[in-house]
Parts: structure tokens; C-alpha cells; sequence
């Protein structure tokens, strides 16, 4: 009796199709990292723990480590290490992972956010704050000083005291210079 195999369930290209994934497994997920960069990893279970998404991505000592999930609406959501998220549902198909036991939380355009890595770079928050990269800077808000302009290779602290706020507009330069 031969079986064949089962075919991986691409969750990023049902979604795109706007079609609910099937019910079982094996699922394609996407993993990233603090600069948002993304490999494929596969789950098996439709229900998947923290742990789980962290072991399958190849991480080891998965209590060392934390995971969100990109929610559909761009927030990030913590996955704590035996609580299950329901890959069926449609709602995510990317998660990130971060070597660190603790979380930060800041402020992005009135959009708060928890981030797993105690420094990030303008690039990441603009990709998070969801605005076109070349188009737009971000500023860092310094009370009672000047904004700062963040760069797209910055990396902002996230440990000190308080939430970091930043806010993002259209860039002030053209691809000749400053305007």
C-alpha cells in the first residue's frame, strides 16, 4: 500500500486567493526576525504552541526565546510558549522570533506595538508603521527637545524608562537632495 505525500498548504497563498486554508496540516508559515527578514518553516498541527512555531523554525532552547504573530491588521500579538494560535482561522500566516526573554513596547503613528529585541532600526519601523520606505522618515519624540530623525540604519533603544513614541511623514528629500 504506497502512500502519497501530503501536500504542504501554502497559508500566504490561501490568504492571497481569499480562501480559508484546509483543516489539517502540513502548513507553510513564515518566520522572521528583528530586521523582518522572513524564511518559510512548516507546522504540522493546526493549533500550534509558541514552542512549537520556535522548534519548527530551528531555534533551540525555546524557552530563550520569544514569538509574535503578524496579525492580518499588522499588529503584533505575543505567543507565549504553551499558548495555541489556530492556523485555519485565516487570521496569520507570519510570525517573528527573538532570542530574548523580555519585551519592549513602543509607539509607531498612535499604533502601539511590543517588539522582542531591545534595539530597532528606522527601516523596521517603517515597515511596521506599514509606509513606503523610500517616501517617508520617521522621527523619534523627545519630550521636551527636538524630534529626532531616525535613519533608515539607526538602531533606537528600546530598554530605557517609559514607551518610546515615533511618528512617521513624508520625507523631505527627492532623489536629488534635500528639497
Amino acid at each position: 500500500m504506497s502512500t502519497e505525500p501530503i501536500e504542504v498548504e501554502d497559508l500566504l497563498s490561501a490568504l492571497r486567493a481569499e480562501r480559508k486554508p484546509r483543516d489539517h496540516g502540513p502548513y507553510k508559515v513564515q518566520v522572521g526576525d528583528h530586521d523582518l527578514n522572513f524564511t518559510n518553516s512548516v507546522i504540522d498541527d493546526p493549533t500550534p504552541t509558541g514552542r512549537q512555531i520556535i522548534e519548527g523554525a530551528g531555534f533551540r532552547k525555546a524557552e530563550e526565546h520569544l514569538v509574535f504573530q503578524v496579525l492580518r491588521n499588522g499588529e503584533l500579538e505575543e505567543l507565549r510558549l504553551e499558548e495555541t494560535t489556530d492556523l485555519r482561522l485565516g487570521q496569520v500566516e507570519r510570525f517573528l522570533v527573538f532570542p530574548s526573554a523580555e519585551s519592549f513596547r513602543f509607539d509607531i503613528d498612535g499604533k502601539r506595538l511590543e517588539w522582542g529585541h531591545k534595539v530597532i532600526s528606522g527601516r523596521v519601523l517603517k515597515k511596521l508603521a506599514e509606509v513606503d520606505p523610500a517616501k517617508f522618515a520617521v522621527w523619534q519624540v523627545i519630550p521636551g527637545k527636538d524630534d529626532i530623525l531616525v535613519g533608515d540604519a539607526d538602531l533606537i533603544s528600546l530598554a530605557g524608562a517609559g514607551l518610546e513614541h515615533f511618528f512617521t511623514g513624508v520625507s523631505q528629500t527627492t532623489e536629488g537632495g534635500a528639497a
